[in-house]
């Protein structure tokens, strides 16, 4: 009997506490959303099983190595521990990740018509505006996010996954978890959430605006750009220069045309074999002390406020754009200035087609898409530069 005690006091069943059955069951939450209802399923699904491996009592898979009195190790650790440790902690995978992007962005769209950038530059607004209301939800007491929360906060404002997590493990690695969730789950969201702005702040006719074709981009173009982007970024904000820097690499891979191997590597096997550590990794951080709490719910409202924020900042700036311009710019085309690419790029056509089946917007879109991987790659280094400067 004393040995059959042993054996069910050692087991989950015994050890399982309320907020860890919770947290199993939001992984298979994620878990569905991803399989069933494929809502970015390369991230969701490794950060759903991470969020269950986590909260299984008594395994371990979290736990730091530990050494006995003699100093030899006596409990090696758990894996999660290590990947969240040498990919996470580091921000190594979401650099990988960026590299991995990079050599799958084509600038083409974006160079053909410059004017896009600031439309990807618009639709940032979501978060600096999230920081602010980060700061004033502090103030009168409601949470109790410091500066460096709030930044890492709005930068989910830029739909932008790989990014909002590289900044919350620089700036609020506590908060890593809720974070990641809430970026994934609206860049899932997308086609959910930006239609109805889009169509609240348009008019029909705005919305069966027909763009002209671009013109070409010479391979020389597309070459010069990265480098030139680059050396801008090492010399007025070096902070942002490891995502961009990253970013960069890839697309010369991939434009240079001397390097295919390198290029589908990066964009192929390298990028898939990251994207699953850095999933249970970001699924390490959905414990149930880490995520049951007051903090998770203001993130996931602050996050979404955000997105609608830089969704609607886009499209507003493309109507201001055609107060000063004969050549109009369809609405649409702003709101995938949030840097879900393509997601936000196929959104905007889809809701172009609706209301003029000959309005093909797909490839006009992808140039403030691109944009908005720059610029809230650009955010990021902002604030990491503003919060290190602060010394917070």
């Amino acid at each position: 009997m004393d040995g059959m005690l042993i054996l069910f006091r050692d087991s989950g069943i015994y050890q399982l506490e309320a907020g860890q059955l919770v947290m199993m069951l939001v992984g298979l939450l994620l878990l569905y959303l991803a399989i069933k209802k494929n809502f970015e399923p390369l991230l969701l699904l490794p950060i759903g099983f991470g969020a269950i491996l986590v909260n299984v009592p008594g395994a371990g898979f979290l736990s730091a190595p530990v050494l006995d009195a003699s100093g030899h190790l006596a409990n090696p650790g758990g894996i999660l521990h290590y990947i969240y440790e040498a990919g996470i902690a580091t921000g190594v995978f979401p650099l990988v990740i960026f590299m991995g992007v990079g050599a799958l962005t084509d600038f083409g769209p974006m160079l053909a018509n410059p004017r896009t950038l600031l439309l990807g530059a618009a639709a940032q607004f979501g978060i600096f505006s999230t920081v602010i209301g980060a700061v004033a939800l502090s103030a009168i007491n409601l949470m109790d996010f410091s500066l460096a929360d709030a930044a890492a906060i709005g930068i989910i404002g830029g739909a932008d996954g790989p990014t909002a997590i590289f900044v919350a493990s620089r700036l609020a690695p506590e908060l890593l978890g809720a974070i990641a969730v809430a970026a994934y789950s609206y860049m899932a969201l997308v086609p959910l959430i930006q239609p109805p702005i889009m169509r609240l702040l348009t008019t029909v006719e705005e919305r069966r605006i027909q763009m002209t074709q671009l013109r070409s981009v010479s391979r020389t173009e597309k070459i010069i750009f990265p480098l030139v982007l680059l050396l801008l970024v090492a010399l007025f904000l070096p902070t942002a220069a490891p995502l961009l820097g990253m970013f960069c690499f890839g697309n010369l891979m991939r434009e240079s045309g001397v390097v295919e191997r390198l290029s589908d590597t990066a964009r192929n096997a390298l990028i898939n074999i990251t994207t699953i550590f850095l999933g249970l990794g970001v699924g390490s951080k959905l414990s149930s002390e880490a995520f049951l709490n007051r903090q998770t719910l203001g993130i996931l409202v602050l996050g979404i406020i955000a997105f609608a924020i830089g969704t609607a900042s886009g499209v507003l700036m493309a109507k201001l754009m055609n107060r000063f311009t004969s050549s109009k710019i369809n609405p649409l085309i702003g709101a995938a200035g949030v840097s879900a690419v393509p997601m936000a790029a196929r959104v905007a056509n889809k809701v172009g087609l609706e209301a003029n089946p000959q309005n093909f917007l797909l490839m006009h879109a992808m140039g403030p898409n691109v944009a908005g991987v720059i610029g809230s790659a650009v955010a990021a280094g902002v604030m990491i530069s503003y919060v290190n400067g602060l010394g917070l």
